[in-house]
């Protein structure tokens, strides 16, 4: 079993260098692939480095409800994300997180 990433370690620029990657997010009906869109400072929040926002986008199709999703990256490993769907985005479905 893999451990997963502490949220509260967790920076913006953990996540710029993987603009436009592959991560996968695990649903009840299996593997999702997720593309990282857009990564965004939102402000300071008292979190160290500021808050950020990840927009991902996942191939048209069911869209998932907002929850606490596994979501595999091979350079930054499992990290519990909670993920709102957003609407379309990019051709696909768009869905955010948010770190504050």
């Amino acid at each position: 079993m893999s451990s997963t990433v502490d949220l509260a370690k967790l920076h913006i620029d953990d996540f710029t260098p993987h603009q436009g990657a592959e991560f996968e997010m695990q649903t009840a009906e299996g593997v999702v692939p997720l593309k990282l869109a857009k990564v965004e400072p939102v402000g300071d929040s008292g979190r160290p480095g500021g808050a950020f926002s990840l927009l991902f986008t996942t191939p048209k199709g069911a869209w998932l409800p907002q929850a606490i999703y596994p979501v595999r990256h091979p350079a930054l490993g499992v990290i519990e994300i909670f993920i709102v769907p957003i609407g379309p985005l990019g051709g696909g479905n768009g869905y955010q997180a948010i770190f504050t």
